[in-house]
């Protein structure tokens, strides 16, 4: 066999390989966005503005426009937005989040996240229902990347203080049949920092109450409806940056959120 013919066949060899074996999704912090994707969020004041509103939930004491400032990245070129509104001082969940204006049911999102103080506080809402939470030296169900209140995850994933986290998830939302009953809990799988920490966990309330976000004050967090949601950034008095937060709509027919 002449060398053409050799690299002709290794070729036609590595495409059999690449259309056999799935590639791995890509995940952690500079994950860019797909083609197709809304990009919720890349450091403009101007995509802010474009993207985002006060969620104006019970505890409401924020007035546009947003008061969330953009602040040299700490780490890398470019900007961030920090969640330490004034009026979310003293931990006031609530009082001063933002959540996007457009809905969604099921997607993937990326997040990126910085805390630059200890104890640090914030939280990433799917659907502005489901916490994921953003906190600084905890590593209970409560804490750290966990699914609020059910499902902790492994804390030494985080990249601690002053360093850029990435939360990346797939999300489908809770099914409903024709009567608006409840038939299929809401289903997550989630990345941090490119580790898999979560995979099909079924979300079985909205924890936090009314001031948590929608459906939270219904039947103690467990009356969930078929509105679409937002995305949630919560504010809660703490200096926690965010950049290059992305989100892809997604059609999961299936309860099967892995990825």
């Amino acid at each position: 066999m002449n060398l053409y013919n050799k690299n002709k066949t290794l070729t036609l060899f590595l495409l059999s390989l690449m259309f056999q074996i799935p590639l791995l999704a890509q995940v952690g912090v500079g994950t860019e966005a797909p083609k197709g994707a809304d990009q919720l969020f890349n450091g403009k004041k101007g995509s802010l503005k474009r993207n985002w509103t006060y969620w104006e939930g019970p505890r409401i004491a924020a007035s546009l426009p947003i008061k969330w400032e953009i602040v040299d990245d700490p780490v890398d070129k470019g900007q961030a937005v920090s969640a330490n509104d004034p009026a979310a001082a003293g931990g006031k969940y609530g009082a001063a989040d933002i959540v996007t204006k457009k809905k969604y049911t099921d997607f993937r999102l990326h997040v990126e996240f910085l805390i630059k103080n200890e104890g640090g506080n914030s939280g990433v809402y799917l659907q502005n229902r489901y916490e994921i939470q953003i906190l600084d030296g905890d590593s209970t169900t409560h804490g750290m990347a966990a699914i609020i209140n059910e499902q902790a995850a492994p804390y030494e994933v985080y990249n601690g203080l002053g360093k850029w986290n990435a939360y990346d998830i797939q999300f489908r939302a809770a099914r409903f049949d024709e009567h608006g009953k409840l038939t299929e809990k809401a289903m997550t799988t989630i990345y941090f920092n490119g580790k898999k920490i979560h995979e099909n966990v079924s979300i079985q309330k909205v924890w936090g109450g009314p001031n948590s976000g929608l459906d939270g004050g219904r039947n103690g967090g467990e009356g969930i409806t078929n509105r679409p949601g937002g995305i949630k950034l919560q504010a809660e008095g703490h200096e926690v940056l965010f950049r290059n937060i992305w989100i892809e709509r997604l059609k999961l027919e299936k309860a099967d959120t892995d990825f």
